[in-house]
């Protein structure tokens, strides 16, 4: 990725969206480690929860702004639109001449509308004079997009906003498989170029079989029958039983694992900050983050889905902990 025209003086923006647990910041973090988007990048994260994660991995950004507790495209736009003028605002008082912010990069929430986002800045009177929409890329998991794009219109949304796709975990998907999503997504936007990566990194993508097939897609409507997707945040006990909190999640998603898409948290057990995540029923390797003093992401684990009662979750944990 490049800086594009020299004489282009507005902030430029890239929008990185994709559906929950697509591997957004994944992706993003190898970008940053390598200068994907060039120097002096400042980086945007959207979470729909009131505690966010994904930024306690990101290094390599000049800086970063936290938008928590709403998607951007709808409730949290005002706080997106703050944002960016500030940014705007502090970057113009810094002359031409002289080493200014020149890349920002928003992380939408997995539950974000690109296009709306889109939409939002474009309108601004301030915004378009001084935001250059660079591109929006779009995170397809190569393992569950075609199931997920079967059920949820915001994913096929997701798709169709971008103009650049990058197949995560390509190298861990059937290669049949692989081949009719990317005959499917040619079909819901011909336009995207697309790529792929593994850990961040890109993976050479071979050409497509002259047979691949795009998969059926049912219509949808707007809204799922089942309700919203939502987020729901579980506080853990410091003296957690993490041998019984194991078996509590794998009987919890073995159950539940089609209506809670994702799950992820940084908690702090006697291997150290461990990083949790998971994606539908599939548990993702866990890893250790660096010790962090203000313990702000400590503790506590996200849950988005939909057709459960946020109590419901601490209810079943404390039953299987056998705590009143």
């Amino acid at each position: 990725m490049t800086d594009g025209d020299p004489a282009e003086t507005r902030l430029r923006l890239t929008i990185l969206g994709g559906y929950l647990g697509s591997g957004k910041t994944t992706w993003l973090r190898h970008q940053l480690h390598v200068g994907g988007f060039g120097p002096r990048v400042h980086v945007i994260v959207n979470e729909a929860a009131e505690v966010p994660v994904d930024d306690a991995l990101l290094q390599g950004a000049e800086g970063i702004t936290l938008l928590a507790g709403g998607c951007c495209c709808c409730e949290g736009r005002a706080g997106l639109i703050a944002a960016l003028r500030e940014l705007c605002d502090a970057r113009s008082r810094i002359p031409a001449d002289q080493p200014r912010l020149r890349h920002v990069v928003l992380e939408t929430s997995g539950l974000a509308d690109p296009g709306a986002i889109v939409a939002a800045i474009q309108g601004d009177p301030v915004l378009i004079n001084h935001i250059l929409l660079a591109e929006t890329v779009v995170a397809v998991d190569a393992l569950h997009a075609l199931a997920q794009l079967r059920t949820e219109p915001l994913g096929r949304r997701q798709i169709a906003a971008a103009d650049r796709l990058v197949l995560t975990k390509a190298d861990a998907a059937d290669p049949a498989a692989l081949a009719a999503l990317r005959a499917t997504l040619a079909v819901l936007n011909p336009h995207a170029t697309v790529s792929a990566s593994s850990l961040g990194e890109e993976v050479p993508l071979l050409p497509l079989p002259p047979d691949a097939q795009p998969v059926h897609l049912p219509p949808l409507g707007p809204e799922d029958e089942r309700g919203p997707i939502r987020p729901t945040q579980l506080a853990i006990p410091l003296d957690l039983d993490w041998s019984a909190f194991t078996l509590w999640l794998s009987a919890l998603l073995h159950a539940r694992g089609d209506d809670l898409v994702r799950v992820k948290g940084v908690v702090r057990t006697p291997a150290g900050r461990l990083l949790l995540q998971t994606v539908r029923k599939v548990v993702q390797s866990p890893e250790i983050l660096p010790e962090q003093s203000d313990g702000r992401h400590d503790d506590v684990i996200v849950f988005i889905g939909r057709g459960y009662r946020p109590e419901d979750l601490g209810r079943s944990l404390r039953r299987f902990l056998g705590v009143v």
